[in-house]
């Protein structure tokens, strides 16, 4: 159970840094960086400018969907009580602009300790940003189907490395189109890399992925299914390459639109 338990969390390791440490560490984090394990090729342009970079006061750095200029949908797990959080912004030179979340809100459903023993529960956050994120930033749409069966195809687009313990390695958002596996229910996913099978390595979320949106095809259009919670490596074992977790946001789209209209914010239609 502990080794599982460390898998599931490996998307979520934290490095001990201030947010100046970590503004400094994007500035040198090169272009073509690349995120989700596997050789995943770059996100293309239409998913990328969903996402966005958030880091925390505690060193934390995950990965978010913008659901409207000033509204970020994350992993739960990926806020703590008491920290700051700001979203990270890259122009075309790769220098990064951080901007001030004002505030955090995390569903009250959530449970850590579920988190920590591999259960579900409700891994949904949101982050509410003192101002609008610049261009090239685009709201995503939160999806409407529920019933997603074994083999249906999932994308998922994350900011976290390419090499797991490579901070370096991440920065930029890429992609990897994963199958459902095992029992697809409204309470949790396991995706998993269909050319692997979750035997060896293959494409799947990592470090620094943690609250990365998973993408199913809505007519014609990308839209938010769920959030990426944990990973593991082949064969169940610690780290990144193998199983990738996600929270399905069927059972939290009401918290997240009710939140969204407390706070004064449209979501996209």
């Amino acid at each position: 159970m502990r080794r599982l338990l460390a898998a599931a969390l490996s998307a979520v390791q934290i490095v001990p840094a201030g947010l100046a440490t970590v503004a400094a560490a994007l500035a040198s984090w090169p272009g073509p960086a690349a995120a989700l394990v596997g050789d995943s090729p770059a996100a293309a342009p239409a998913l990328a400018r969903h996402v966005v970079l958030i880091v925390g006061s505690r060193g934390s750095s995950c990965t978010g969907t913008v659901l409207a200029p000033t509204l970020v949908l994350t992993a739960a797990h990926c806020v703590q009580p008491g920290a700051d959080y700001k979203l990270v912004s890259f122009d075309a030179a790769r220098r990064p602009t951080l901007l001030d979340v004002a505030a955090v809100l995390r569903h009250p459903g959530f449970d850590m300790a579920a988190l920590l023993g591999h259960r579900a529960t409700a891994d949904v956050a949101l982050l509410h940003a003192t101002a609008p994120l610049p261009a090239p930033f685009v709201a995503a749409p939160l999806g409407r189907t529920d019933a997603i069966a074994v083999g249906d195809p999932v994308t998922v687009v994350g900011l976290g490395v390419a090499v797991r313990g490579d901070g370096r390695s991440g920065g930029t958002a890429r992609m990897a189109t994963l199958a459902a596996t095992g029992r697809p229910g409204s309470l949790q996913l396991r995706l998993v890399d269909p050319a692997a099978g979750g035997e060896r390595p293959g494409r799947g979320a990592c470090t620094g992925d943690s609250g990365a949106p998973a993408f199913r095809d809505e007519n014609g259009r990308a839209a938010v299914a769920g959030v990426v919670s944990w990973s593991t490596g082949p064969k169940l074992a610690a780290g990144c390459g193998g199983l990738t977790g996600v929270t399905p946001l069927v059972r939290y789209r009401a918290w997240i639109v009710d939140s969204a209209q407390r706070l004064g914010v449209a979501l996209s239609p």
